[in-house]
């Protein structure tokens, strides 16, 4: 009957000893966002590398970035801007904007910019890009009126 009496004791000791987990009054938030739409995210500092030529959609012809040229893109969560660095060149050049993208399409929606991207703005301040993203890479791609490729600049992602 002892023996009977201390397992039973035993038992009863461990389960009032188990606590459950307290429960946290900080809700957390539920992530939806996949590993591949954070890595296929313009959102960055992005370096331009070199362009493309297209014929009958088909390169056939690359260049690749002068030493001395630089363009930066920067992309936050729905604002765009970029600059262009030319030494030899005391023209500026930059633009601010907004930018959205689906799929395969970009497009930015320019606000202001340098003394000549102003001028062009003026014109039009909306660019429409075919866009092909991956990783740490992208190509905003030019096209004509009908849809062909004509030229991509290239970008390779520094933040």
């Amino acid at each position: 009957m002892k023996s009977k009496t201390l397992i039973l004791s035993i038992i009863l000791s461990l389960t009032f000893s188990c606590k459950d987990k307290p429960k946290s009054n900080v809700d957390t938030p539920e992530v939806n966002t996949t590993l591949e739409e954070l890595n296929n995210n313009l959102k960055g500092t992005w370096e331009l590398t070199g362009f493309y030529n297209y014929k009958d959609n088909v390169i056939v012809d690359s260049f690749k970035m002068n030493p001395e040229f630089r363009q930066l893109k920067m992309y936050t969560d729905t604002k765009v801007m970029w600059c262009k660095h030319r030494p030899a060149d005391s023209s500026e050049w930059f633009g601010y904007g907004t930018y959205n993208y689906n799929g395969n399409k970009l497009t930015e929606i320019l606000d202001f910019g340098s003394t000549v991207m102003d001028e062009v703005i003026a014109e039009n301040k909306e660019f429409t890009f075919e866009l092909s993203l991956s990783t740490n890479k992208f190509q905003q791609i030019e096209l004509d009126e009908d849809g062909n490729r004509i030229y991509s600049e290239n970008y390779v992602r520094v933040e």
